[in-house]
């Protein structure tokens, strides 16, 4: 089937506290089934907890490799969480622009976080404390430069109208959005408290991004899940390699990338 064989290749752009790996992969069954409908998938490779500006200088260099490696003119960008503002950042800032034809944010925190604007008001040295023990931990996990207490600092709301403003859409590129969201905290026991705490401070939210925030340019509205199960931060990248049920109902978010890449497609791209 040829419903995903998009004109431009497709770079999955993760977000933050993982890595692309062969196994146990960030994106759960969503590469394989774009690739089985005829798409070409690459991977952007960049730090777990690195800063936008870090990694965004790495995704420039992976798309010049992809680039170059199929002869293609353009590369389409479906990012995750923080991987849409690193996307963001390598289009408007690093002069990309011209080499990428779409960019698709998914539970982007476009519009920062209100919730990280008290975590970071903390004393400096709690949060140091905690940066050094990450940092160690992603180096030893591949991380070549992570930098916990500035990515913590990219979640503010202060941090992200100055991004916003310094960073807005590149013309002649095709920007699309998703939010998700949990119908209450038992939707996701991994992620049942952070939908509290978050839904205390920004409203309604995947478990760690607000729907508010995640709403940018093209956007498509929120996912649900059946049967108002909802879908969380985890479930929008298919953590849990299936599809979710709930009272007899069944919503595959795999479903809704292929749906997303079979636009692209019917749209020349």
């Amino acid at each position: 089937m040829c419903l995903c064989r998009t004109r431009y290749p497709i770079l999955l752009i993760h977000g933050t506290g993982f890595r692309d790996r062969k196994h146990l992969g960030y994106w759960g069954r969503i590469p394989k089934a774009l690739e089985e409908h005829g798409a070409q998938v690459f991977f952007g490779g960049q730090d777990s907890w690195g800063s936008v500006e870090q990694n965004g200088m790495v995704l420039k260099r992976r798309v010049e490799e992809i680039l170059a490696q199929t002869g293609s003119e353009k590369v389409h960008l479906i990012a995750h969480s923080k991987g849409g503002l690193e996307a963001r950042y390598l289009v408007s800032s690093l002069g990309m622009a011209p080499y990428v034809a779409s960019v698709t944010l998914i539970a982007t925190p476009n519009r920062g976080s209100k919730t990280m604007d008290a975590i970071v008001r903390l004393p400096k040295w709690a949060l140091g404390l905690a940066g050094w023990f990450i940092n160690r931990w992603c180096r030893l996990l591949g991380d070549r430069d992570p930098n916990f207490c500035s990515a913590c600092t990219q979640f503010t709301t202060a941090w992200a109208k100055a991004f916003n403003e310094a960073n807005p859409d590149a013309p002649g590129v095709l920007y699309r959005s998703y939010a998700g969201a949990m119908r209450s905290f038992r939707s996701d026991c991994f992620m049942w408290w952070q939908n509290l705490v978050v839904g205390w401070m920004d409203g309604e939210n995947d478990g760690l991004v607000s729907v508010e925030s995640a709403a940018w340019t093209g956007f498509r509205g929120v996912w649900r899940g059946v049967g108002g199960r909802g879908v969380s931060h985890m479930d929008e990248v298919d953590a849990r390699r299936r599809p979710l049920r709930y009272r007899g109902e069944c919503h595959d978010i795999v479903d809704a990338y292929l749906h997303m890449v079979e636009e692209l497609n019917k749209l020349g791209l």
